[in-house]
């Protein structure tokens, strides 16, 4: 790869894409908001053709999840169909592309087996229940049905250099000895960076299709907060909530959130891409990123 065209460029991946480009000689060629309107065909097959890339990661969404429920018709523009014009520029030039995709795409119940709940793996049912997860699972078959040459990666619970939920909690610590946080929604932090490894990776590859990339092993929000403040040393205490509670007290209905979204990376295991650390792991180093610890 020499050059290749990255969507959503100020946003957390697309930073921490950058970051690896430059570290491998790949040439960035970053695209964001107002330079470029993803939901105006136009405008992609124009940048596209200009600029012609030997590959495009699809990193522009609407993620803010109840914003989607609020702006439906946004957020089936820039997630549902979008992906489906950069999609089809990307046949017009033959080249792959990256859509990065998300857990709410399922139902986020899980997988019940004998008796006992497992991670979703890429073959399982999609089931979204929710805007966002709505839209984006359009944004893949959007995709699929203009391509080929296609890797969709789904991920869960990103962070890194943009807003996120590390920094909030960290700000929060400064502020407030105590806070509360859900303790129904399992998931599985990620960082941008283990996230943008995965995605060259893949582009070394030519096994187009649909994975999973998150890091490993599940946790739920109250856990991963007092994660963070555990290695950054913060006395901050965390109040555990149910969902229902911490809607009631934020004073508004807001969007369904999955109670279980673990994702396994089985697509990428198999085809011997293991660079997901354990999420703690993957916190660690965070922080050090942050200069939060030493």
């Amino acid at each position: 790869m020499k050059k290749i065209l990255v969507t959503g460029s100020n946003g957390q991946l697309g930073r921490a894409l950058k970051k690896q480009f430059d570290e491998k000689g790949i040439e960035f060629v970053g695209v964001d908001i107002p330079e470029v309107d993803i939901t105006d065909k136009d405008q992609v097959f124009s940048v596209i053709r200009e600029t012609k890339p030997d590959a495009i990661i699809n990193g522009a969404a609407l993620t803010n999840v109840d914003g989607c429920e609020e702006n439906l018709e946004l957020a089936q523009r820039v997630n549902g169909e979008a992906p489906g014009y950069l999609a089809a520029a990307a046949k017009e030039l033959d080249i792959p592309i990256v859509q990065v995709s998300t857990d709410y795409v399922f139902d986020g119940n899980g997988i019940v087996e004998n008796g006992k709940i497992r991670p979703y793996i890429e073959s399982d049912p999609i089931d979204p229940q929710s805007a966002y997860g709505s839209t984006k699972a359009a944004g893949e078959k959007a995709v699929m049905d203009q391509t080929d040459k296609y890797f969709i990666i789904r991920t869960a619970w990103l962070y890194g250099d943009g807003h996120n939920f590390v920094r909030t909690m960290l700000n929060l610590a400064e502020k407030y000895p105590e806070i509360t946080v859900v303790n129904d929604q399992k998931g599985t932090p990620t960082t941008a960076e283990d996230l943008a490894t995965a995605i060259l990776a893949l582009l070394d590859t030519d096994a187009y299709g649909i994975y999973h990339g998150t890091g490993e092993g599940e946790c739920v929000w109250s856990d991963f907060s007092e994660e963070i403040f555990k290695q950054a040393g913060k006395d901050t205490k965390v109040i555990p909530v149910s969902s229902e509670e911490y809607a009631a007290k934020a004073g508004r209905t807001i969007a369904k959130r999955p109670a279980y979204s673990v994702l396994e990376n089985k697509a990428l295991k198999d085809l011997g891409i293991n660079v997901f650390r354990p999420w703690k792991e993957e916190l660690t180093s965070y922080l050090k990123e942050e200069g939060v610890i030493q």
